[in-house]
C-alpha cells in the first residue's frame, strides 16, 4: 500500500518539528495509542488498539527515525504485531516546508499488512487508514496551533469528533504504526 499527501499546519516549522518529536503530543494524537515510549533519541516502542472492520486488534511494535534533517525532514519506519490478527510494517518520509500561514507537512507512506487483517481487503484497510489519518492530523493541527499561540491547551488532550471513513484516503503515521506502525500506517496518512 502506498499513500501520500500533505497538510497545512498553523505554526512555524520549528514548532511543528518540535511537536513531531514530542512523545506526549504523538501519544495524544495517534488514534488508539495506549503507550508510546522513547527508547533512544531515534526509537520508540508503542502499543495501540484499533478496530478495523469487525476486528479489534492490539498492536505492539517498534519505530525508528532515520535520515534526520532537523527541522526539515525525516523517515519514520516501524513494524508491529497484532497477535493472530497479523502484522503491519512500513515507513513514511515526512517533510516540512514554510508556507503562507504556517508550515506545509508532506508525507509519502509505504506500508504492508499481513495475516487476518490483510484478508479484510484493501478498501476497508484504506478507509480505516484514511479515517485514522484524518483523526491524527486534526488533533496534531490543534496541538501545533495551541503551541504556536502559547496556549495551555497544548498540554491537554484535544477532543476531535470522529471522522467518517472516506473512500479516498490515507499514516501514519500512521500508521504512523502499530502504535507508530500506525504512523506508518498512519503518520502518516491520507490520499
Amino acid at each position: 500500500m502506498h499513500m501520500s499527501g500533505s497538510r497545512q499546519l498553523p505554526a512555524s516549522k520549528a514548532v511543528v518539528w518540535e511537536k513531531l518529536n514530542d512523545v506526549e503530543t504523538l501519544k495524544r494524537c495517534i488514534p488508539g495509542c495506549e503507550t508510546l515510549e522513547k527508547t533512544s533519541d531515534t526509537s520508540f516502542k508503542a502499543t495501540s488498539a484499533l478496530k478495523i472492520g469487525p476486528m479489534s486488534v492490539r498492536f505492539s511494535g517498534d519505530v525508528a527515525l532515520k535520515n534526520l534533517d532537523p527541522p526539515n525532514s525525516y523517515r519514520i519506519e516501524g513494524s508491529g504485531k497484532g497477535g493472530p490478527a497479523g502484522f503491519a510494517s512500513g515507513g513514511a518520509d515526512v517533510r516540512l516546508e514554510p508556507s503562507e500561514g504556517g508550515t506545509l507537512l508532506t508525507y509519502d507512506v509505504d506500508a504492508t499488512v499481513g495475516g487476518k487483517i490483510a484478508q479484510l481487503g484493501s478498501r476497508l484497510i484504506d478507509a480505516t487508514a484514511a479515517s485514522m489519518a484524518g483523526q491524527f492530523f486534526d488533533k496534531f493541527a490543534a496541538e501545533v496551533a495551541a503551541a504556536a499561540d502559547g496556549s495551555p491547551a497544548a498540554t491537554m488532550p484535544v477532543p476531535v469528533p470522529a471522522r467518517p471513513a472516506a473512500g479516498a484516503g490515507v499514516p501514519i503515521w500512521a500508521w504512523v504504526a502499530g502504535g507508530l506502525v500506525l504512523i506508518a500506517l498512519v503518520y502518516y496518512l491520507a490520499r
